[in-house]
């Protein structure tokens, strides 16, 4: 009570001095209401942007038209995902550890649109995922920048030696993150690679895996190159 007490007149006290402060001050002299008008411009308007330049109209055409193209050499990845470039809520959902709990919160709170992605797999065993997640955002604007933000928590966890990480150029707080130390659990040394970064109501996310280490430039350079794109 005593608590309470002392926090409401602090309140009270804190009021009273900004009330002395202020009527001791000289008056200020307030600018009249009547002010004069400003002539209004004249002449046509600007021209509307075309639909390459509006970013509204390209990112709700075909999402997998944003997606970056396969390298002239790549070839069909070993476990291709998707069906026709695009991911339901289901497989998306898959990629999580959690796939029930992710697809619980990817058709409710989260306003889950669509997804695309390409795969292809490149030199010898470099495996490459592309994949862009499209929010519905009917009630808030920040899904796809809470998606990257989850994306750079668990690429990225506390005290972990063993991942470098570095800015993707031109996207704000997008991330590239390399694994320098190999997952074995699959009976081979597995590298791996991942950049995530968002914009508007996109997140995109990159996943890249390989028997032997990935300089960070590969992963840079496709971040930077498929952002640039949306």
């Amino acid at each position: 009570m005593l608590v309470a007490t002392a926090a409401v007149l602090g309140v009270v006290a804190g009021a009273c001095v900004g009330y002395l402060v202020q009527a001791d001050r000289e008056p200020t002299a307030l600018p009249p209401l009547s002010q004069p008008s400003v002539a209004q411009a004249k002449g046509p308007g600007p021209e509307p942007l075309s639909a390459a330049q509006d970013r509204k109209v390209k990112v709700d055409g075909d999402l997998r038209k944003l997606l970056l193209g396969k390298p002239t050499r790549a070839r069909k990845a070993v476990i291709p995902v998707g069906s026709d470039g695009w991911m339901d809520a289901s497989e998306y959902a898959e990629t999580y550890k959690s796939p029930a709990g992710a697809f619980r919160q990817l058709i409710g709170a989260k306003e889950f649109r669509r997804a695309a992605v390409t795969t292809w797999r490149e030199g010898e065993d470099l495996d490459v995922e592309i994949e862009l997640i499209q929010y519905r955002q009917e009630q808030t604007a920040t899904e796809a920048a809470d998606a990257a933000d989850s994306a750079y928590y668990y690429a990225e966890p506390d005290g972990d030696h063993d991942t470098d990480s570095w800015p993707v150029p031109g996207t704000g707080d997008g991330m590239a993150y390399v694994h320098t130390k190999p997952d074995t659990s699959y009976g081979v040394a597995l590298y791996s690679a991942e950049a995530h970064a968002w914009r508007g109501d996109v997140a995109m996310e990159i996943w890249m895996y390989d028997t032997k280490p990935i300089p960070k430039t590969k992963v840079l350079d496709l971040a930077k190159r498929q952002m640039e794109r949306l």
